[in-house]
């Protein structure tokens, strides 16, 4: 059962057609997008009311381009545009984290605490003794080891 029916689209016996209505207001949204419109100017223009995140959503929607169960909407060619667009943007704005594999980055991490051999009566004292006993270790992407709270 579909939880979610993409904007565009509607069920008819079963299968997903294409809503032609919301279907031009979809084609509409791309090509403000790539004339340089912002997300919410683009979906204002096409006359789509949505939040930014769900209009960001929308244009990096495979299921306009290709699905086997919805049928496209949008051509292959513009949908690959506006991904290069969304990139380029995002790239501009500095919202692209690229790792540079200079870092060292922390794999996994081990967590071991010995028997406690004291009793408190008090349960805080005794859960704050307890969490003294307690040793990390972490094994680094190179295979390095290192204990306590950093990576060397």
């Amino acid at each position: 059962m579909l939880s979610h029916i993409p904007f565009g689209y509607s069920i008819q016996n079963g299968r997903a057609v294409v809503n032609e209505k919301e279907a031009l207001k979809i084609k509409e949204l791309f090509e403000a997008y790539l004339s340089g419109l912002s997300l919410t100017e683009a979906a204002k223009k096409a006359g789509i009311k949505r939040y930014h995140t769900s209009i960001a959503r929308m244009l990096k929607d495979k299921r306009y381009v290709e699905d086997k169960f919805y049928p496209p909407i949008i051509n292959r060619d513009i949908f690959e545009e506006a991904q290069l667009e969304r990139r380029r943007r995002a790239e501009a704005l500095g919202r692209i984290y690229e790792h540079k594999g200079n870092e060292k980055k922390c794999l996994n991490f081990k967590f071991h605490a010995s028997m406690p051999d004291k009793l408190y009566d008090d349960p805080f004292q005794q859960a704050e003794y307890a969490y003294s006993l307690i040793k990390s270790e972490v094994i680094l992407d190179d295979n390095e080891e290192c204990y306590g709270n950093s990576c060397s």
